[in-house]
């Protein structure tokens, strides 16, 4: 992969538009530096989750540039794409997105086998991340045998196990009870700390967002203060 600019990630003068031609938002800017958390905050249907899909290289941008830990994922041929997903990003969903047919341990190793661990290798690292999320000694329960707050630590210790330097996170709270959410982002929080992993954080609510260092709103403009 050729390399451009320093920093974890960098955003100049992104827009999108819907298909069928409404504008999402356009002249996005945005840098963030290792071990940093922004939370992006904005109205349903405003893109947030669009953004996240932009700077993941999932879809496409009608203008503008990315560049991730000195890579510049905008136009990198689509095997470079996923490569550049598989060894930098992480990813934490409202949905959890496990493997049911999976035990915890399995569903974690997954992430590391697809970024060529050795499976002895994989399954060790797995279980020291689940361990990092307090489930150390649930590695060989399945998802179905966990509560809500249980499957969002496992997603976490996932996205967390190959060591990305970005983090995204989209609604990682939205599907939990204000407890579980609580518990929820304050491990988020740790973890973030802890390796240094840089973090754009997608959400509604104004509790999520207070663990980031700094929030800003999107709009149909671009990225402002809230």
């Amino acid at each position: 992969m050729r390399r451009y600019t320093s920093g974890m990630l960098r955003v100049d003068h992104l827009s999108k538009s819907l298909p069928q031609g409404r504008r999402l938002f356009e002249n996005v800017d945005l840098r963030l530096g290792t071990g940093e958390c922004v939370a992006i905050l904005g109205e349903s249907g405003a893109g947030k989750s669009t953004l996240l899909n932009l700077i993941a290289g999932l879809d496409h941008a009608d203008a503008g540039t990315i560049d991730i830990d000195g890579v510049r994922l905008t136009g990198l041929p689509e095997r470079e794409r996923t490569q550049l997903r598989r060894y930098k990003i992480g990813f934490v969903f409202q949905a959890f997105h496990l493997l049911p047919h999976l035990t915890l341990e399995e569903n974690v190793a997954l992430t590391l086998i697809l970024t060529q661990h050795k499976t002895h290798d994989a399954r060790q690292a797995a279980r020291k991340a689940l361990d990092e999320v307090g489930l150390g000694d649930r590695t060989r329960d399945y998802p179905r045998q966990i509560s809500g707050g249980e499957m969002q630590r496992v997603a976490i210790a996932r996205a967390l196990a190959h060591h990305p330097v970005l983090l995204l996170a989209d609604e990682p709270t939205g599907n939990l009870d204000a407890g579980n959410a609580a518990r929820v982002l304050q491990l988020m929080q740790s973890l973030m700390h802890t390796h240094g992993t840089a973090t754009v954080l997608v959400t509604h609510s104004a509790t999520t967002a207070a663990i980031a260092d700094r929030r800003l709103r999107l709009t149909e403009g671009g990225l402002v203060s809230p």
